[in-house]
């Protein structure tokens, strides 16, 4: 069997600061997001509800959903996925939040 024909796993990290300009919207959305899913046991939903009321972290987590990154990518499977979420001090002129510094990546003038 070629390397062509054996399944490879890639791992995608994605690393994304937003600013919360609406958080009652934000904990709105979650809300409504917890209160449509069906799997979820009713104690958990009463927990829910309150986090995302309380942290924007927390309404997030619960909005974002790792499988619309990959949904219409043609020749995947999404085995694994995990995410999280979290209020962070965000400097845009400190180095720490330069894009490619985590993973030692280099800038790449080919890439748009």
């Amino acid at each position: 069997m070629s390397t062509s024909d054996t399944a490879r796993y890639v791992r995608l990290r994605v690393d994304v600061v937003l600013e919360v300009d609406g958080p009652a919207e934000l904990a709105e959305a979650a809300e409504a997001r917890i209160g449509a899913d069906e799997f979820m046991p009713e104690e958990e939903r009463t927990h829910a509800r309150a986090a995302a009321r309380e942290d924007a972290a927390e309404a997030l987590a619960y909005l974002v959903e790792p499988f619309d990154l990959i949904r219409d990518v043609p020749g995947i499977e999404m085995v694994q996925a995990s995410w999280s979420s979290e209020e962070v001090d965000y400097d845009p002129d400190a180095l720490e939040w330069e894009l490619g510094e985590e993973d030692g990546a280099e800038e790449d003038d080919d890439r748009p």
